[in-house]
C-alpha cells in the first residue's frame, strides 16, 4: 500500500527535460511535455508547442513549458 503510494508520488513530479529529450513531430530537442488525462505523454520543439498547445490544453492536457531556457541561451551568446 506505501509503495503504490510512493509510486504515484514520484510520477506526479515533472522532471527537467534534458538534451535527450526529442520531439515527437521532428526530432528537434523537446523543451514542452503535454501530458494527456489518461497519462499519455508528447514532447515537442518550442515551435511544434505552440501549433498544438490551444488543441491539446483544451483536451486536458497539463503543458511543462522549458522554452524559457531558448531564450536564457540566445541572451548568453550576445
Amino acid at each position: 500500500m506505501t509503495t503504490a503510494m510512493t509510486e504515484t508520488a514520484s510520477t506526479d513530479v515533472a522532471s527537467e527535460l534534458t538534451s535527450l529529450d526529442r520531439c515527437d513531430s521532428c526530432g528537434a530537442q523537446a523543451y514542452v511535455r503535454a501530458t494527456m488525462p489518461a497519462g499519455g505523454v508528447l514532447l515537442f520543439c518550442a515551435h511544434h508547442a505552440s501549433k498544438h498547445r490551444e488543441k491539446l490544453t483544451g483536451l486536458g492536457a497539463q503543458w511543462h513549458d522549458e522554452t524559457a531556457k531558448l531564450h536564457a541561451a540566445n541572451d548568453r551568446s550576445i
